[in-house]
């Protein structure tokens, strides 16, 4: 058995779960999200807790019995906290806005880029250079925010670029010049 796997779900009081033989959807306060799971995963709800079993135990199988686990856990999380993503941008002239459903980025190129936000995700700007992505799907979430970095990844030599908080980017010395 997956470590991962056996360990039981906790489900806060204000989270709805639902689940059949082709798929668990799970509601709460911030939205609802729905999954399919195949059918040799099998789901036992006890009292506010759920545990997430295996028909039978072959090696593949065994391998998805810790992923699905994971996945209805970040469900559950998702719907009753949401997850949140912080970027900084670095950069003279590097700024975010946001004008109706778009992020408007201003990352040194000669035109601004826009990106559509989706409609699960919220964006809220904090003092120009730091943007706060939250949403309910930690998968969406994770996709859009390595979206928005893409126009930008942080460079080594002066540090420049959209920067997850938290991270840190080993600096690499420039030319040494002639001796």
């Amino acid at each position: 058995m997956s470590r991962i796997g056996k360990l039981p779900i906790k489900i806060p009081a204000n989270v709805e779960v639902s689940y059949n033989e082709a798929a668990i959807i799970v509601k709460g306060q911030f939205g609802t999200l729905e999954k399919t799971i195949p059918n040799i995963i099998q789901i036992e709800q006890n009292a506010n807790d759920l545990t997430v079993k295996l028909k039978n135990q072959t090696r593949s199988n065994r391998a998805l019995h810790g992923l699905y686990r994971t996945l209805i856990n970040n469900m559950v999380i998702g719907v009753s906290e949401q997850f949140k993503v912080t970027l900084n941008l670095r950069g003279v002239g590097y700024r975010a806005v946001v004008q109706g459903s778009s992020l408007v980025l201003s990352l040194g190129y000669s035109h601004p880029v826009t990106m559509d936000i989706p409609n699960d995700i919220s964006v809220e700007v904090v003092q120009n250079t730091t943007v706060n992505l939250k949403g309910c799907n930690k998968e969406n979430l994770g996709l859009f925010a390595s979206n928005v970095r893409s126009w930008r990844p942080p460079e080594p030599y002066k540090g420049k670029g959209i920067i997850y908080e938290g991270e840190i980017v080993t600096r690499k010395a420039g030319k040494s010049g002639k001796k």
